[in-house]
């Protein structure tokens, strides 16, 4: 199942074309296109998207779509949402000089990430290495102008975070 989630998030995040699909202007795709597609059963695919834990991929009306990361051209119609006045991102230590010279930036995505939970950064920052937590000062980038929106799986999603909004969480 791991593996299949791994295929299906290439897919639907950065590579449709590789199996023959098309997303549309939203990121989705024909369920059963995308099961035949990946050579798959239906019920494989909907197992991990119901046991996913990080929720990565949403089904609705006979579509799938990934929930956000996308590097393709999409547009996830989210709407603007007021954040918490923190939030989250986790990162390893060889990345800060330059996340506090340049700050957050998205890099191959459309959106910086941020974690509602100092909890899902550690999980994040782990991927990588020894992870490192940074507080961003949400409340304060809303209140200049920042647009933060959240996608169905609570992954809070925002252009970029300057440095002054950003300091290391101390546990």
């Amino acid at each position: 199942m791991i593996r299949l989630s791994k295929r299906m998030s290439k897919v639907l995040r950065h590579e449709p074309e590789r199996v023959g699909l098309t997303l549309d202007a939203a990121g989705w795709v024909d369920l059963d296109d995308f099961v035949r597609a990946l050579g798959v059963s239906r019920a494989q695919v909907l197992e991990v998207v119901a046991d996913n834990d990080k929720q990565r991929f949403a089904i609705e009306d006979g579509r799938i779509r990934a929930n956000q990361g996308h590097t393709v051209e999409v547009s996830l119609d989210l709407p603007v949402t007021e954040p918490p006045a923190e939030l989250y991102h986790g990162t390893v230590g060889r990345s800060l000089p330059d996340i506090f010279r340049d700050g957050l930036r998205p890099m191959a995505r459309h959106d910086v990430h941020l974690s509602a939970s100092v909890e899902t950064a550690v999980r994040v920052g782990s991927r990588r290495g020894k992870p490192v937590v940074l507080v961003v000062d949400a409340a304060a980038m809303a209140a200049d102008g920042h647009e933060f929106r959240v996608s169905a799986n609570g992954v809070w999603l925002v252009a970029a975070v300057p440095p002054n909004y950003l300091r290391e969480h101390v546990s």
